[in-house]
C-alpha cells in the first residue's frame, strides 16, 4: 500500500505520517523536488534507471490486500542481502521514479507528504494500492501549532490569509484566469481523499486512538467488499428515480452477478412521476387517488423475471 497524506498546513500532516512508520510499520518515502521540511539529510537518493531500486523489502507480505496472487518472481523474496526492517528514507528524483518504485514493491508500504498538487493525485489515484489520506483541523488550533513550531511566527491575520489560499487557491490574476498555483486545495483534497481525518485533538496519544479506531487500514478503503459494492450501486441506482417522495434503487444478485437494478418510479408508458405522472406523490398525499409508482424491488424483479432470479439470489436496496 503506497498512503500520500494531505491537507491544510500544521494540521498533523508529518504526526499520521509519524504514526505509520512507528506504528504500522510504514515506509517514508520522499521527493527531492518536494519543498518538505521533513526530508532527512542522511536519506539516499535513487532513481528508477538505478540498480538501488531493486531494493528487497525486509517484510514480506505472502498476499496483498487486493487479494490476488503473490508475485512469484525473485525480486520480491527474502535474501541475506535485504536491509533491516528500518531501511533509511528514500528520496527520489522525479515522480515517476516514485512511481514505478513503489509499483514494483506495491506488497510493501509506502508514505508520503510529497505529493502536493492535483495532477500528481491523479496519476498515483488510478493505481489500486493508492490511498489518499486528507488531514485537517480547526483554523485556531493550527495557528497555535504554527507559531509554536516557526521560528517566525506568523500573525493570526497572516495565518488566516495561507489558510484562504489554501482553501480556494491563490488569487487569481483577472476574470477567466487560472490560478497562479498549481498547489491542491483544501476542497481538492476533500474531493480526491478516500479517508478524512479530523485532527482537533489535544495530545498525539488522543489522535493515534483515533487513528487505531478509524482503520484507514482497512482494504475495504480501495476496495469495497462485495456488499458495500451492492450498497453503493443501489445509491447510485436511485439517482434515476423520478418518483417525487423520495429516491430507492435496487440491484439484484446472484452469486456475486448482477442479474436487474431498479428504481421506483411510474410504470413504463406513463407519465414520469415528477412530471405528474402520479396525482398521490404530486399532491403530498393530500388525495384519495392511490399511488401508482412501483417501488424500486418490483421494478428490479420485473426486469429480471422469474427464470433469471432462481434460487440464492439477493436484493440490495438502499432504504
Amino acid at each position: 500500500m503506497f498512503i500520500a497524506i494531505v491537507g491544510t498546513k500544521s494540521s498533523g500532516k508529518s504526526t499520521v505520517l509519524e504514526y505509520l512508520v512507528q506504528q504500522k510499520g510504514f515506509n517514508p518515502i520522499y521527493l527531492s523536488s518536494s519543498s518538505s521540511k521533513n526530508v532527512p539529510q542522511r536519506s539516499q537518493v535513487v532513481s528508477s534507471s538505478s540498480d538501488n531500486l531493486q531494493i528487497r523489502m525486509a517484510q514480506e507480505r505472502p498476499m496483498s490486500f487486493l487479494v490476488m496472487n503473490s508475485p512469484t518472481s525473485p525480486f520480491f523474496l527474502r535474501s541475506p542481502l535485504a536491509p533491516p526492517p528500518h531501511n533509511p528514507e528514500l528520496i527520489f528524483h522525479t515522480a515517476s521514479d516514485l512511481l514505478d518504485f513503489v509499483t514494483r514493491n506495491w506488497l510493501s508500504d509506502f508514505v508520503t507528504v510529497d505529493l502536493k498538487t492535483c495532477e500528481l493525485l491523479e496519476t498515483f489515484r488510478v493505481r489500486p494500492f493508492f490511498l489518499v489520506v486528507n488531514v485537517d483541523a480547526p483554523i485556531l488550533s493550527r495557528f497555535h501549532r504554527s507559531a509554536r513550531s516557526a521560528n517566525l511566527p506568523l500573525t493570526l491575520e497572516e495565518f488566516v490569509q495561507e489558510h484562504d489560499e489554501q482553501m480556494y487557491g491563490s488569487p487569481k490574476v483577472g476574470p477567466g484566469s487560472p490560478a497562479s498555483s498549481n498547489q491542491i486545495t483544501a476542497q481538492d483534497a476533500r474531493r480526491m481523499a478516500h479517508v478524512h481525518v479530523a485532527n482537533n485533538f489535544q495530545s498525539i496519544s488522543a489522535l493515534h486512538a483515533h487513528l487505531d479506531q478509524a482503520n484507514i487500514l482497512n482494504p475495504e478503503v480501495l476496495r469495497p467488499g462485495w456488499d458495500t459494492y451492492f450498497m453503493q450501486l443501489a445509491d447510485l441506482a436511485s439517482q434515476r428515480s423520478n418518483c417525487m417522495k423520495r429516491r430507492v434503487g435496487t440491484i439484484l444478485v446472484r452469486n456475486n452477478r448482477i442479474l436487474a437494478t431498479g428504481y421506483n418510479g411510474t410504470p413504463r408508458g406513463l407519465t414520469n412521476c415528477n412530471e405528474g405522472g402520479c396525482t398521490r406523490c404530486n399532491s403530498a398525499s393530500e388525495t384519495s387517488d392511490e399511488c401508482v409508482c412501483l417501488h424500486a424491488e418490483e421494478n428490479a424483479l420485473l426486469e429480471a423475471g422469474r427464470e433469471r432470479v432462481g434460487d440464492g439470489a439477493v436484493l440490495y436496496c438502499n432504504t
